[in-house]
Formats: C-alpha cells, structure tokens, sequence
C-alpha cells in the first residue's frame, strides 16, 4: 500500500515539476508560501494514514501543537458547515502548517497539496491557485483530479474495505480522531518503527 500510494505521490511530483519547467512565470510556489495550507478540502483514507504515520513521527511537543491546531482548525470547519459556506471559498488554517510557513508533514502532503500550484480540473470546473499568474483563457497543462481521486479510493478500499474506504475526512478530524485510523497507520509506518 505504502509503495503504491508514493508511486501516485511521484507522477503527480512529477506532472507538478513538468508544468513548472514549461510555464516557470505562472508558478508562485516557494518555500513559506502556504496559500494551499488555508484551503479546505478533505482527504482519502490512506492519506490520512500516511499523514498520522508522519505526525506520530514528530516530537512530542510538536505532536502537542498539531493537536492544538487542530481543534482550531475543526471550529473552523464546524463554522463553515453550519453558516453553509461554500468549501471552494472557505480559508482554515492547515493544523500541519508550522509558524514558518512549512508543513510538518511535507512527505506525506496529500494530493490536494501536491498539486494546488498548478492547474486543475474536477467535475469540468478549473482552479488555479490565486498567488499564481496563468493568465485567464489561456490554455495550459491540467491535472485532472477525479482520476486521481478514484486511485486514492481503490486503494483505501483495498486498505479497509468498502464502507472505511470510500470515506474522506478533514485533516482536523484525521489527527483527533486518531484511534479511528490507528490500524492503518501501520501499512505506513517505515518497518524500523514498528
């Protein structure tokens, strides 16, 4: 699983590197940068495996803090849900995001991470990051998300079964409600550790 999902994690580091070397004027990306550590999105089940595996990593302290920040960031999104904000519009500060401006998790990003600097396309609908300068109506490599999407559920599905594995989860829920996820962490978790 470990191996499958980093294989993912590669072509889209890839395809992400690919569009920054033909188009280097439209990418806005740089360390500190944390535009896509305020977006909202939620994450497939061995992302959220991935990511606690790298979270139970950190120094205890460190742990502390991402805990803290995440209980931040769930008011957050508990306030979104029930003022019926739009998702696509909302800002909440990633739990995984440190003073500086970087992710203490950056290996274990998700995909909605790996690829926000760059174009892409779900459901018909284009997002490019707002820091970004693609010009509008021009035409530009995309990464169609729903692919890969369907990749991240076939393989929490396979994982944990249909009804666990068609799941998806804010990063906020995935680091509280650790125990839920706690019998997956170990398909990422590097055998040393175990």
């Amino acid at each position: 699983m470990h191996n499958d999902l980093h294989t993912l994690f590669a072509a889209i580091d890839q395809a992400f590197k690919t569009v920054s070397q033909v188009h280097p004027e439209a990418i806005n990306c740089q360390k500190g940068c944390a535009d896509c550590c305020q977006a909202v999105f939620d994450v497939s089940l061995v992302e959220a495996a991935n990511l606690l595996a790298q979270v139970q990593q950190q120094a205890p302290g460190v742990q502390e803090r991402i805990v803290g920040a995440a209980r931040e960031a769930r008011q957050g999104w508990e306030q979104m849900i029930a003022s019926h904000l739009d998702p696509g519009m909302a800002r909440i500060r990633c739990p995984l995001l440190d003073d500086a401006g970087c992710c203490l998790c950056y290996e274990a990003r998700p995909v909605n991470c790996r690829t926000y600097g760059i174009p892409t396309e779900i459901d018909g609908k284009g997002h490019v990051c707002g820091l970004s300068r693609f010009e509008p109506g021009k035409s530009y490599p995309t990464v169609k998300l729903a692919p890969l999407q369907r990749i991240l559920r076939d393989l929490s599905v396979h994982l944990a079964g249909e009804e666990m594995g068609a799941g998806r989860w804010p990063i906020a829920a995935v680091i509280l409600e650790q125990q839920v996820f706690k019998v997956f962490v170990a398909s990422f978790t590097p055998a040393a550790e175990k």
